[in-house]
């Protein structure tokens, strides 16, 4: 049975969905970040993909200097709010704290970041100003982690900077992506108004670049053009029974389930196939709005790709997992009714099927975390730019592709990983592109 109540309103969709971390309180704040040890060596900011002196801003947050911290933060990480809620800080900072070491609980690095940044854009503070106008252009292509945090650095730089965003909103896969018991919508759009409100770059949203004559438009007009356009739809398993209603990819339905989910359908029995964070994320929701979940994945637990800290949450919601197991194929006529199963076991790192080992769990609806597609399709609009074997954009150490004028960052390129690791990225390429343009002359 299920551990939540199927909800009927918006505020019972709420009460399922209860913040991880919730905001500290100044008086929490204190506490927790008098228990820092300062450490000289700090192992916490070398765990961290965007370098956040983090023992600065803890001591910043000490002394009562909440903005200060916020500076901190946000000159490292430009989704320094976003990041202290949805970053996995168990495995990253929090996981090199070296309270570790004493079984102490590590410090809570992540609410810490997210309370000062909070505070500081509560109340309006603005830490950054455009940089004077050096006359040159850039058009950003997504609005995305990596977009958005390579057209602050270039405004910061003085360049003018155009977004072209496919979507209606910006922050990619943080909005449409994350489960809303690690970050609220409004969260996420809160932190978009407030770095464009201090950095003023253009965003053309409903403005998907998708042709060959758009992006020579935009090669004619602009001196540099980066790409955050992350990665595409979720990948097709090749099984029977896909193409059934209520059958679907496990982004496609984040997206839909954040942003109506009331108007999301969502069955009484569901399947969710994968092991990855986004199942878990994908398996969590269902469970959250009622549903009998069932995870199956081909290898067992330890080979999930998944954070261990991500199927206990699912876990947790209801969820129950079906390892060492492989879809066949989706049972129905019109819509799921249900999904044939096959046992497997891993010989010589290979996962293999057991001979008359199928079974059938039925369910009225399946969702396929199976990982999400490349575009290459799109990027092979862009002559000369080369992608590698798994379809991701091949960089320098600089960000900058194979075509000098288009530079890249996040999932196209590091073929899926976080928000930070999209942020930080896109920081450096930022710098990259004014490093070439200025040696350009």
């Amino acid at each position: 049975m299920a551990e939540y109540k199927i909800p009927n309103t918006l505020e019972e969709v709420a009460e399922n969905f209860d913040p991880l971390h919730p905001t500290m309180s100044p008086n929490m704040a204190f506490q927790e970040s008098s228990r820092c040890l300062f450490c000289y060596d700090a192992p916490c900011i070398q765990a961290c993909p965007t370098s956040i002196d983090i023992p600065l801003f803890i001591k910043q947050i000490n002394t009562g200097n909440i903005d200060g911290a916020s500076k901190t933060i946000y000159d490292a990480n430009y989704f320094g709010n976003i990041c202290g809620k949805v970053c996995p800080t168990k495995v990253l900072c929090e996981g090199a704290c070296v309270h570790n070491h004493q079984d102490v609980k590590p410090i809570d690095i992540g609410s810490l970041q997210a309370y000062a940044t909070s505070h500081t854009m509560s109340i309006g503070k603005h830490i950054y100003q455009a940089g004077v106008d050096n006359g040159k252009k850039v058009a950003v292509i997504g609005a995305g982690p990596a977009g958005i945090s390579a057209a602050c650095e270039l405004r910061l730089l003085g360049y003018q900077v155009d977004i072209f965003e496919a979507k209606a909103q910006a922050s990619g896969l943080a909005l449409y992506g994350v489960a809303p018991y690690k970050i609220t919508n409004e969260e996420i759009i809160a932190e978009m108004e407030y770095l464009q409100a201090q950095f003023e770059y253009n965003i053309y949203y409903n403005q998907a670049i998708t042709t060959k004559e758009q992006l020579n438009d935009l090669e004619s007009k602009y001196d540099a053009i980066f790409l955050g356009i992350g990665m595409g739809g979720t990948r097709s398993l090749g099984i029977a029974g896909e193409n059934l209603k209520n059958c679907i990819g496990a982004t496609e339905f984040i997206e839909k389930f954040k942003l109506n989910p009331l108007d999301t359908y969502i069955g009484k029995s569901v399947v969710v196939v994968g092991g990855g964070n986004t199942a878990m994320d994908a398996a969590s929701e269902t469970a959250r709005m009622g549903a009998q979940v069932h995870l199956v994945y081909r290898r067992d637990q330890k080979g999930m790709g998944a954070y261990s800290f991500e199927y206990d949450l699912a876990k947790i919601a209801g969820t129950i997992g079906l390892f060492n197991t492989n879809p066949l194929e989706i049972i129905g006529t019109d819509q799921v009714e249900g999904i044939r199963l096959i046992k497997t076991e891993v010989v010589d790192g290979r996962v293999k099927t057991i001979d008359g080992s199928e079974f059938t769990v039925d369910c009225d609806m399946v969702i396929l975390a199976t990982g999400q597609a490349k575009m290459p399709d799109f990027l092979s609009l862009i002559e000369g730019l080369e992608l590698d074997s798994k379809n991701r954009i091949i960089c320098t150490e600089g960000y900058q592709t194979t075509n000098p004028k288009y530079f890249a960052s996040g999932d196209a390129v590091n073929g899926g990983a976080e928000v930070v690791n999209a942020a930080g990225e896109a920081k450096v390429s930022a710098q990259r592109i004014h490093e070439w343009l200025n040696s350009k002359g």
